[in-house]
């Protein structure tokens, strides 16, 4: 069980970052004109991938017993340790990185 955290935490690292370190629209389509994708498409594909990762989550959880049902806080706190799990790529992309 152990195992299965770690691998859920390095997934949740890796998702919550991956919106701003791909360039590609929805990981499959081209990105516009402008050659960068905005902001919305970010926010589009890190909620997706918050729900997913979720949905993952709960598999995993009805492995090794029955899945609790969760109010709207855990829902609440998850999405924030998902939006703090995602403060790296953001930062490299907004911040950090030199825009041509």
């Amino acid at each position: 069980m152990n195992n299965a955290v770690l691998a859920l935490l390095v997934l949740a690292l890796t998702g919550a970052n991956l919106p701003f370190l791909i360039e590609r629209r929805l990981w499959v389509l081209p990105p516009s004109n402008t050659g960068e994708k905005v902001f919305a498409w970010r926010l589009v594909e890190w909620l997706v991938l918050y729900f997913l990762i979720g949905w993952i989550a709960r598999l995993l959880e009805g492995r090794f017993a029955p899945p609790q049902h969760q109010d709207w806080e855990f829902y609440a706190v998850t999405a924030c340790a998902f939006a703090v799990m995602a403060f790296p790529g953001f930062i490299y992309r907004y911040l950090w990185r030199p825009h041509l």
